[in-house]
């Protein structure tokens, strides 16, 4: 077992911003972070600034490492997750955490599963319990499987099959930017998939990913950190870990070609686009110059494309996107896009719309950022990235994906300063590099109409 603290640090720096002197707050929350003997990766955030407690558990499998010809079997298992276990009868987990006070939810994303509750801080032991219980004894019978592959079907069904722009970008996208399988599968399910799965298939799927060893569990809020790993011990120290298969190769090779790809939605009925380009490594300087980058041309009404497709062209009401269209640039492990996505009205306008985003990108890619709009960027992502910290399960989200991935739940006090090591002559080389026409698909949603 190790053992390592962090505590609170607030000092303050000055930052010129816009020609103004502004005060600004480096935010440092408290990390501790041990090892159980089975393998469980622990960490502990305390904050007594409200009653309450986050517990969340993130399981090592997503999207990308699911089996081959069992597509969307990672969020199927998601929902086997509620349907009882050893001293949880079906519906018990429900009525258990909201008898409480609290809120609990589940999510599959491309490298983690998660399963979190939010509870008044003195029911910790209640969500610790229920937690282990569904770690050690998941109840997975033919008729569990059975009803949650209905729900995981009509799920599918109403959200994207049935569903105008269904899958746009953050399905259809994935499928045709990359290369390899485990990154551009149709990781919501195929619906022949889906029925296809068995009981002994769940069965093995549990043991190979949902054992401790392969997990983590993160607690922040208002509690004792000596008590709150005392609970841990008690509860999980006893389950069972079981071998980790080896995970395969999700490493997308260079793209070097324009890829175009066009898609019929006889439910729109608008147009739509959507530009995707393949990032740096993740927390490798370029990734935090990238941060930046996705802050200075998308993000907010100040941002350059919205400035140029909406302020000053009209070619569209609003632009979204960003780094991870399923949660943040912080949570995920292996390749990763970058997304640009609008919506707007004729469909021969979209030779405009991409005419006004290279003009855009050109700009950052020919010449240095000011020093002015470094800074704002950095205003804009410390807000964000204080926020995230500053919350019960934001900060959880964060310190869980970190120990996963990086066996560093430290690193979220690191981040601030990742950041602000970003100079101008980065962000140029970066942009030089990963926002090059090269590098990118374009991806257009063909309405009814346009497409008859």
């Amino acid at each position: 077992m190790r053992q390592r603290t962090a505590w609170i640090v607030v000092a303050v720096l000055a930052l010129s911003l816009a020609g103004c002197s502004r005060t600004a707050i480096s935010f440092r929350v408290p990390v501790e972070y041990y090892q159980l003997k089975n393998g469980l990766k622990v960490v502990l955030s305390p904050d007594d600034t409200a009653p309450i407690v986050a517990v969340a558990v993130y399981y090592n499998i997503g999207f990308r490492i699911e089996p081959r010809n069992r597509t969307g079997f990672a969020h199927l298992f998601e929902h086997m997750m509620f349907q009882g276990s050893g001293n949880l009868e079906k519906g018990a987990f429900f009525r258990l955490i909201q008898g409480q006070g609290g809120v609990f939810n589940g999510s599959t994303r491309f490298d983690f599963t998660n399963y979190y509750e939010i509870l008044p801080a003195h029911k910790l032991e209640t969500a610790l319990w229920a937690e282990a219980d569904r770690m050690k004894s998941l109840d997975i019978s033919p008729d569990n499987l059975k009803n949650q592959q209905g729900v995981v079907v009509n799920e599918v069904k109403v959200n994207v099959l049935d569903q105008p722009y269904g899958g746009f970008p953050w399905l259809d996208m994935p499928q045709v930017a990359n290369e390899n399988w485990y990154n551009a599968h149709n990781f919501y399910g195929d619906i022949q998939d889906l029925e296809a799965a068995t009981p002994e298939e769940v069965m093995d799927f549990f043991k190979s990913y949902y054992t401790p060893n392969n997990a983590v569990l993160a607690i922040m809020g208002d509690f004792a950190p000596g008590e709150a790993l005392a609970l841990v011990k008690k509860y999980f120290e006893s389950v069972d870990p079981f071998p980790r298969p080896e995970f395969p190769d999700i490493s997308e090779p260079r793209q070097d070609k324009e890829r175009t790809f066009s898609k019929d939605d006889p439910l729109a009925n608008r147009p739509a686009l959507a530009l995707a380009y393949h990032v740096p490594e993740r927390l490798s300087p370029e990734y935090f110059a990238m941060g930046l980058l996705d802050q200075i041309l998308l993000k907010g009404q100040d941002s350059l494309l919205y400035q140029a497709l909406v302020k000053k062209e009209g070619l569209t009401g609003a632009v979204s996107g960003g780094i991870n269209l399923l949660g943040s640039m912080f949570n995920y492990q292996g390749p990763m896009l970058w997304t640009v996505s609008l919506f707007f009205d004729d469909i021969a306008s979209s030779g405009r719309i991409i005419s006004v985003v290279d003009s855009v990108i050109d700009e950052v890619r020919t010449n240095p950022v000011s020093r002015e709009d470094l800074d704002t960027a950095l205003v804009k992502m410390r807000s964000g990235l204080f926020d995230t910290m500053g919350s019960g399960f934001g900060r959880a989200d964060l310190m869980a994906c970190m120990a996963l991935f990086d066996d560093n739940p430290f690193a979220v006090n690191e981040l601030e300063q990742r950041f602000k090591a970003v100079t101008p002559e980065l962000i140029l080389k970066t942009a030089q590099e990963y926002l090059r026409p090269s590098n990118r698909t374009v991806l257009t949603i063909r309405p009814k109409k346009a497409a008859q």
